[in-house]
């Protein structure tokens, strides 16, 4: 009986040293990820907050409305563009200034694409062959609850976040809420700039940038 009682003892002592390096590993794996979540949330929050950041926007953006401009402008020259063109390229500079890093920057890249595409193709016939389908949807969300209702009407905001994971897309939407803040201030900022001087350094400006 001893006998038996001592190999008990040394095949439960075997068991319990054969699962702690596995508990271990877990736990290890655990701390990892909320290490790497808690670095993201740490760099999510310090983006698009810097000067420097908003600087480099501002002059890309400033290059970009020129070079649009130079491209739209016909005989008499005209130096003003229309506001879809200038939120357009707003956006692909602040996507552009992401590096691709987010989803909603990705997005807003692959669309604009997209459209360039389709501007060298005939256009469709408009019919009524979506319209069940476009009902058929909204009624659908209507029997959502609140919260999930809510969470898509989010994730159609943020763009190219309409299929993702709830913490995701709270992710995305924090940084591209920063990012169109940064925006904000950027714009606001050149457009002062360009208000309070004169056409001809506005000329200056403009090809110097």
């Amino acid at each position: 009986m001893d006998a038996i009682a001592s190999n008990l003892e040394e095949s439960r002592s075997s068991d319990f040293t054969e699962q702690r390096p596995s508990k271990r590993r877990k736990i290890e794996s655990e701390n990892q990820a909320a290490e790497i979540c808690s670095a993201r949330s740490t760099d999510l929050k310090r983006r698009w907050r810097t000067e420097s950041e908003q600087q480099i926007y501002s002059s890309k953006l400033v290059e970009a409305l020129h070079r649009v401009t130079r491209r739209t402008a016909s005989p008499p020259a005209k130096s003003s563009i229309n506001g879809r063109k200038v939120r357009e390229t707003a956006d692909t500079v602040l996507a552009v200034a992401a590096k691709g890093k987010t989803r909603w920057s990705r997005a807003i890249l692959t669309n604009r694409l997209e459209l360039k595409l389709k501007n060298h193709k005939k256009a469709k016939p408009a019919g009524n062959c979506f319209r069940p389908k476009k009902l058929k949807i909204r009624y659908e969300t209507r029997k959502l609850p609140t919260v999930q209702r809510k969470v898509q009407t989010l994730g159609r905001l943020v763009p190219g976040c309409r299929k993702i994971s709830f913490p995701n897309l709270l992710d995305e939407a924090t940084d591209y809420i920063a990012a169109l803040q940064m925006q904000v201030r950027a714009m606001t900022a050149v457009a002062e700039l360009l208000a309070g001087t004169p056409a001809d350094q506005q000329q200056s400006f403009r090809t110097n940038s």
